[in-house]
């Protein structure tokens, strides 16, 4: 398993500062925070971009992340699927191999919303295979639908397509209806992406993304949940993600340092010195 860091642990800083500040730090890989990218882009080319990341040895392994797609209607939809679309070229230019694809909102799903949302994944799994990209499909805890890793995977396989498998936000998992059990249906075909964070004194229900703190840290049982990604073969990225506004009031590079020191020792791996 490989760690990166999620450009969202450093949210105010600018993309260029990201990679920079990364790089610096000892970490070649990002899961790039597109907002960041695209304000980037306003002011910088494509081609001047691609030459940051190379002198920087940086790699873009993911991009994050795309909402909207498989509960809208009408114009909505149009909408999200035509920003999906400019998202997908962006990967596609910088070779970014997974885009995440978050689970739309829903205050009340409807009885139709299962069917629907898998229609919406197969069609939006289509248009990214033209561009080489992969889709990860994340739950979120606080949904009413897709809430669990387990209906992201009966999604997932009710869609059919190859290039679409789950984001396991460990968070997620731990603070919404998922069940230990739940890890039984993973396979290391379906695990697109990770991401790994901790939680400290906060009582489940009501924690919030700005309660993620660095993994070793809290009370997450961490290493059963890696030992079983070990298990099923799973060689792929794991994100540091965390959206804390008292990391974002500190030196970015200590803090791509303190994070990916973490996410290297909760994965066993040795810090280059």
């Amino acid at each position: 398993m490989q760690p990166c860091l999620a450009a969202v642990t450093t949210l105010p800083c600018s993309f260029a500062d990201d990679v920079a500040n990364f790089a610096d730090a000892g970490c070649g890989a990002m899961e790039a925070w597109l907002p960041k990218l695209e304000t980037h882009l306003e002011k910088n080319s494509v081609a001047a971009t691609r030459q940051l990341l190379g002198d920087r040895e940086m790699q873009l392994v993911a991009a994050a992340y795309q909402g909207g797609l498989l509960l809208s209607q009408g114009e909505e939809r149009r909408a999200h699927f035509d920003h999906f679309r400019r998202r997908l070229e962006l990967c596609q230019q910088f070779e970014i191999p997974t885009l995440l694809v978050a689970a739309d909102y829903a205050a009340a799903p409807e009885a139709t919303a299962f069917e629907r949302a898998a229609v919406s994944l197969t069609q939006a799994a289509q248009w990214a295979a033209g561009c080489n990209v992969r889709l990860a499909l994340e739950f979120r805890s606080k949904n009413s639908f897709c809430a669990s890793l387990d209906t992201a995977l009966a999604l997932i396989h009710q869609a059919g397509e190859p290039n679409v498998g789950v984001n396991f936000d460990i968070f997620h998992y731990y603070t919404g209806p998922s069940k230990f059990e739940d890890l039984g249906l993973l396979s290391a075909e379906r695990l697109f992406h990770v991401q790994l964070c901790d939680l400290a004194g906060v009582p489940r229900e009501m924690a919030t993304d700005s309660d993620r703190i660095l993994p070793g840290d809290g009370d997450f049982q961490l290493q059963p949940i890696l030992d079983q990604l070990r298990r099923i073969g799973y060689s792929g990225w794991i994100a540091l993600e965390l959206m804390n506004p008292t990391l974002w009031q500190a030196k970015p590079q200590q803090v791509a340092e303190i994070a990916i020191t973490a996410l290297r020792k909760a994965l066993g791996h040795a810090t280059p010195r």
